[in-house]
Parts: C-alpha cells; sequence; structure tokens
C-alpha cells in the first residue's frame, strides 16, 4: 500500500468570519500557506452548525468488512457519465471587486479556488458574453461586444478589459485547465426585433450576424488562452424581465442552431459545445415551451449542432432532468445557475439543501458540470444593474467589504463548490455504488484520472450516521456528522 498525499489548503477551512489556521487574520483569504497533510485516506467536512467549515481529517484503511449493517461497496466496474467540473460565475460584478483588492490578497484568494494541489481546484466557471444584471460598474450596466449597428464593428468591450480578461487570465496562470461556459444576455440592440435590452426576440435577417458574434467572440478569448468549452445561445430564454434579456422560445433556438450557429462554427473551425436552453426546470410554466431541449432535439438538423441543455434552479425541480436523460442519453447536462440571497439563506439550511438538490440531484442524473452565480460580491450585494429586473439582495459564494477590500465571508455556496472539487477532479467518472440507503443520505462516488476514488456525502438529518465504503481488498470508516458535508479521498494500491 502507499501514501496518497493531498494537498489541503489551510484557508479553505477558514469560513465564514472565522480565521483559518495558517493564514493570517482571515479577512482577507489569507496568506497563501497551506498545510501539507499525509494520510491514506483524508475527509474535508463542513457542518450546518459550522463547528467545522472544510476541515481536514486524516484516516487510514481497514480490512475489508463484510458484517457491519452500514456498508457501501464501490463498484469501479459500473460507470456513468464523466464529469468536467464545478465553480462559479466570473461576472462583470466578481471581476470588478476582484480587481479592487490587493495583487496579493486576490492572488492568494484564487489560488484558494483554483489551483488543484493547493487550492480546493474549481475548474469550471461560466462568464457573460457582454454584460449581465451583474456588470462591473452601474454606470455602464447594459452592453454588448458590438453595440454599433454591424458585425465589422465587434470588439472586446472596454469594462470587460479592465476587469473580466485580467482577472481570467490570472485564473489560467494559477490553473490553465479551466474551462468556461459562456452565456449572452442579450444581442446587440440592433439586431432585435426593438430597441430594447429587456424582452424583444433576435432578428430572423440578423441570425447570420448573431452567429458571428459567437465565432468572434470565442476566437477572441482563445487568442487570448481561454478555453471557451461551451456557450449557450441566451442565458434565460424564457424570461421577458432581466434587466438585460431577450426572448428566444425552442422553436426560434431551434432554427438559430440548425440555420446559424451550428453551421457557422463548423464553418470556422470551433469545437465549443452548444448547450440549449439555459433556464428553470418549469420553463417558468410557459405552455408552448415545456419540454424545451427535448423539441430541440427531435429535429435531427439542430440536434446534431447540440451537445446537451443547461439548467436553472430558480423554479421547478431537479427531477424534469429524469425525463431529459431518459429520453436522450447521449446529450450532455450541465448545471449554470443558481443563487443565495436575502430571501432565502440561512447557512444551516442552504449548505445541505443546495448540495442535495443541485450537486446531487444533477450528478445522480448524468450530469457533467455545475456553476452556481456571483463568485464573489460586495457586503451591499453589488455591483449590480440598477434597471428593474436585477437582484438586488443576491449573495456571492464570497463576501468582500466595498470599503477595505477584504474578504469577510465565505457562504455555502464556496463549501458546496469546495467539497466537490476538492475531490471530484475533471475526467473524473461516476461509478457504483450499492448496500446501505437511508432517508436524507445521499452519496455518490467517482473514479478520478490518477486512480483516487472521491465520495461526496450529504446528511439532512439530525443525527450522525457512520458508513463503510467497501472492496474486496479494504475499507473506509466514516462517521458522517449531523446536517453535514462530507467528502473522502483516496488511493489504494498494493
Amino acid at each position: 500500500m502507499t501514501i496518497f498525499s493531498i494537498m489541503a489548503c489551510a484557508c479553505i477551512a477558514a469560513g465564514c468570519n472565522s480565521p483559518a489556521a495558517g493564514a493570517g487574520d482571515g479577512q482577507d483569504g489569507g496568506d497563501g500557506q497551506v498545510t501539507v497533510e499525509e494520510s491514506p485516506v483524508m475527509a474535508y467536512v463542513t457542518t450546518a452548525s459550522r463547528s467545522r467549515l472544510f476541515s481536514s481529517e486524516e484516516l487510514e484503511f481497514s480490512r475489508p468488512a463484510s458484517m457491519s449493517p452500514y456498508i457501501v461497496r464501490i463498484d469501479p466496474s459500473t460507470t456513468w457519465q464523466t464529469v468536467d467540473g464545478f465553480g462559479a460565475a466570473i461576472t462583470g460584478a466578481t471581476s470588478y471587486n476582484l480587481m479592487q483588492m490587493t495583487q496579493e490578497a486576490r492572488t492568494a484568494f484564487l489560488k484558494e479556488m483554483f489551483d488543484p494541489r493547493t487550492g480546493i481546484g474549481s475548474s469550471l466557471i461560466r462568464v457573460p458574453i457582454g454584460s449581465s444584471d451583474f456588470p462591473a460598474r452601474g454606470s455602464a450596466a447594459e452592453y454588448t461586444w458590438c453595440d454599433s449597428e454591424g458585425i465589422e464593428n465587434f470588439a472586446p468591450h472596454e469594462e470587460d478589459l479592465t476587469y473580466l480578461i485580467p482577472v481570467l487570465k490570472e485564473i489560467y496562470a494559477i490553473n490553465p485547465d479551466v474551462k468556461i461556459i459562456g452565456s449572452p444576455w442579450s444581442a446587440p440592440l440592433w439586431m432585435k426585433e426593438y430597441s430594447s435590452w429587456t424582452s424583444a426576440s433576435l432578428k430572423t435577417e440578423c441570425y447570420q450576424d448573431y452567429a458571428q458574434y459567437f465565432v468572434k467572440w470565442i476566437q477572441y478569448m482563445e487568442s487570448q488562452g481561454f478555453d471557451i468549452y461551451a456557450i449557450t445561445p441566451q442565458n434565460e430564454p424564457l424570461n421577458r424581465g432581466n434587466s438585460m434579456s431577450m426572448y428566444m422560445g425552442w422553436q426560434q433556438q431551434r432554427d438559430f442552431i440548425k440555420d446559424a450557429l451550428g453551421p457557422a462554427f463548423k464553418s470556422a473551425g470551433i469545437g465549443t459545445k452548444i448547450l440549449v436552453f439555459d433556464h428553470n426546470y418549469n420553463y417558468d410554466n410557459v405552455s408552448d415551451q415545456q419540454g424545451y431541449p427535448l423539441h430541440i432535439y427531435g429535429d435531427a438538423e439542430a440536434s446534431r449542432y447540440v451537445a446537451g441543455s443547461a439548467w436553472h434552479n430558480y423554479n421547478g425541480s431537479v427531477t424534469e432532468l429524469d425525463q431529459i436523460a431518459a429520453e436522450y442519453p447521449d446529450k450532455d447536462i450541465y448545471f449554470t445557475e443558481a443563487s443565495i440571497g436575502a430571501w432565502n439563506y440561512t447557512f444551516e439550511n442552504c449548505l445541505v439543501d443546495d448540495f442535495q438538490s443541485i450537486f446531487y440531484g444533477v450528478l445522480s442524473r448524468g450530469g457533467k458540470g455545475v456553476t452556481l452565480w456571483n463568485l464573489m460580491l460586495d457586503n451591499d450585494g453589488g455591483p449590480y444593474s440598477p434597471a428593474d429586473g436585477s437582484c438586488k439582495t443576491c449573495y456571492g459564494a464570497v463576501e468582500v467589504n466595498n470599503s477595505t477590500w477584504q474578504i469577510t465571508d465565505r457562504k455555502t455556496h464556496y463549501y458546496n463548490i469546495a467539497h466537490a472539487s476538492k475531490v471530484i477532479r475533471p475526467g473524473a467518472v461516476r461509478i457504483g455504488t450499492s448496500g446501505f440507503t437511508m432517508d436524507n443520505l445521499d452519496y455518490l462516488a467517482f473514479l478520478n484520472t490518477d486512480g483516487s476514488i472521491g465520495v461526496i456525502i450529504v446528511n439532512k438529518n439530525s443525527e450522525a450516521q457512520n458508513l463503510t465504503f467497501t472492496t474486496d481488498e479494504y475499507s473506509v470508516n466514516y462517521e458522517v456528522p449531523a446536517r453535514s458535508l462530507v467528502s473522502l479521498k483516496w488511493l489504494y494500491e498494493e
């Protein structure tokens, strides 16, 4: 047996207003120092009570178990989807806040988030194509990269050159394997049926220009070294009321993809995935839009350009994915947006509820990745668009003080991302488990490309529960605390 070494970032153990061991005063994300933990098995634990905040624990292998009633058998021969990763959105607001921090503090935080060795190793992010309802500055709230009529006027917008691009370059210097999903909140106004940032639809005669808009955006971003792994044709295409929005029913998205976007990507040699929908599980209760992705998949000409679908959870249930996966198992599933905010947030409930419904819920249904909403907002929930329809009570995964520009809080979405990213690495394959189950206790196992096993566990019960993960060669025992998240990772070699 060889010992598997995992580098655990000490500042990750820091939580909401809690200083981390070896991480300075805990207010600015730490000084980048880490503790090196060597053990056959590592456990990472966060409790809803905050008694443990991504704290690490060393475990040992034991002999194969056969008598315990709490046995879960690991079966690497049974496999499902390959996972791309987990993360949050790098919006204009997130970029702006990060750029206000000192270089030292910003680097320490970005290493904490994205370094796969010393940090949590976030590997999938979402980026608005143009502005969103969380721009860098309210004074430049609505914009695209082609606001002057004519696709020949396409050019990177000053706001993104000032904030987004520098932040992405710092992220890629830390982890060049990060994958990006890009989504527009609106086409340029001159491409829409009437001149409004809110609602309106894409003009049919502008399909080709809008397809070239995506091509040019991807080509520019890739020229800067950024992997545009996937795009969605429209963020929340059934939402007419966002501060920046564009209505795009499935019929129009189907036609845009098969008549313009797909052929444009093929002609330009672009391998970026096209993901359809990018909206809520209940299709915002629009009667003729139910089953949105299924209609596009049902058109053979459109479907050949489409890799899969993207989803939000502001309305409806994750069980909607059951039908999507059952009817088109060859199409990818990604979860691309969820928020926490003043309307729903308690650490105790959001920690376990969101992990169970989003991470476990999506991954157990074949999902390949999860991105949550803003990575970093300030203590006023901004910057956000002053326009109607923008969220003015949202929280980021991390909160920064807009006077001191020091991190003051890591919220539940941070810990959700950490628990998945640390033990399920890009390229991991979900593998079989069988045995002990109980209500409000969920787990999934994954085989990483280095041969290690990663397990995520969410316990929503008010009592701790012992679990024994076993194979023919060894067992891993752990008592999962009440109302907690636990991530395990190990490598067993004889």
